[in-house]
């Protein structure tokens, strides 16, 4: 295990053990009933392993700028009920219809698909909760920018939007141009927040947080691109869920297009920019440098 491996298994098991606490029985308000079906469903959509790469990035950008860990930490694991809410979604009949996820049944079909809903829709609200919450101890004012920017990087211009284009290249795909928006939005668009976050906690300034957020977009195209990469190349054994699917369903993708050769050299490039765009803060960005060539060059 490399240095950079061993660092982003740290933090993922910091953010493992802290949503464990989140998501456990004894962590609600006392006056609040939670239903225990859908509260175990909510565990198993966001408590099923994976590389916990966004808390990472939260973590990461934080610490380059001196921010508080344990604020970090809390955002990171907000920012992971966020995306695991997008996963039980995305799996369900009507979207990608996916079996698996990380090598176990996808939560409709380990409970059922309106349980798998509402774990998503519960998911998705508790993550505002968690940023919110006395416990998350940053200024007030970072608060409100770090929830405005969750919510419009989750919303119908980031996350959500971009999956809506993603299903519709499904029947008509889109050129270069569409595809790289869609891919932006739908994958771009919390790796961009996690990375922006960090800055915000630390009470970074503005060219720093726009800095952060302009290498956040890059990585999440990089992370895309090694997406697509992977569906085409993998397999289910080694992602943990079906291979392939990208081109059974037609959907437009870069390698698609573009082809194979292209994509590599690209995610080459992308490394490169990304890295000479932190590459002002020293040594202090050498973490997240690493963080790049590793969402570039991933296995699953």
């Amino acid at each position: 295990m490399t240095p950079f491996e061993a660092k982003l298994n740290t933090v993922a098991k910091r953010t493992e053990t802290l949503l464990e606490q989140l998501l456990s029985e004894e962590a609600r308000p006392q006056e609040v009933t939670r239903p225990a079906r859908l509260a175990e469903a909510m565990r198993y959509g966001a408590l099923n392993g994976g590389k916990r790469l966004r808390p990472f990035l939260v973590f990461e950008s934080a610490a380059m700028f001196g921010g508080d860990e344990m604020a970090a930490l809390r955002v990171g694991a907000a920012l992971e009920c966020l995306h695991s809410y997008s996963l039980v979604h995305d799996d369900l009949p009507a979207m990608d219809d996916d079996d698996l996820r990380r090598g176990k049944p996808t939560v409709h079909i380990a409970y059922d698909e309106a349980t798998a809903i509402l774990a998503g829709d519960a998911l998705l609200t508790y993550a505002f909760d968690i940023i919110a919450a006395p416990e998350t101890q940053i200024v007030d004012r970072a608060k409100i920018e770090l929830v405005l920017a969750l919510a419009r990087a989750a919303g119908v211009g980031g996350m959500a939007g971009g999956q809506a284009l993603d299903l519709a290249a499904e029947k008509q795909a889109p050129d270069v141009h569409g595809i790289v928006m869609l891919q932006a939005m739908k994958t771009g668009a919390l790796i961009r927040f996690a990375c922006e976050a960090g800055a915000v906690i630390a009470g970074a300034s503005e060219d720093d947080r726009d800095r952060m957020r302009r290498f956040g977009e890059i990585i999440g195209r990089a992370f895309q691109l090694a997406d697509d990469l992977l569906d085409l190349t993998s397999d289910a054994a080694t992602l943990g869920k079906a291979a392939g699917k990208d081109a059974a369903r037609g959907k437009g993708t870069l390698v698609a297009l573009r082809g194979q050769a292209w994509v590599e050299a690209e995610l080459d490039r992308l490394v490169d920019e990304a890295s000479a765009l932190i590459a002002v803060y020293g040594e202090r960005a050498a973490t997240l440098i690493e963080a790049a060539r590793f969402v570039a060059n991933r296995k699953a």
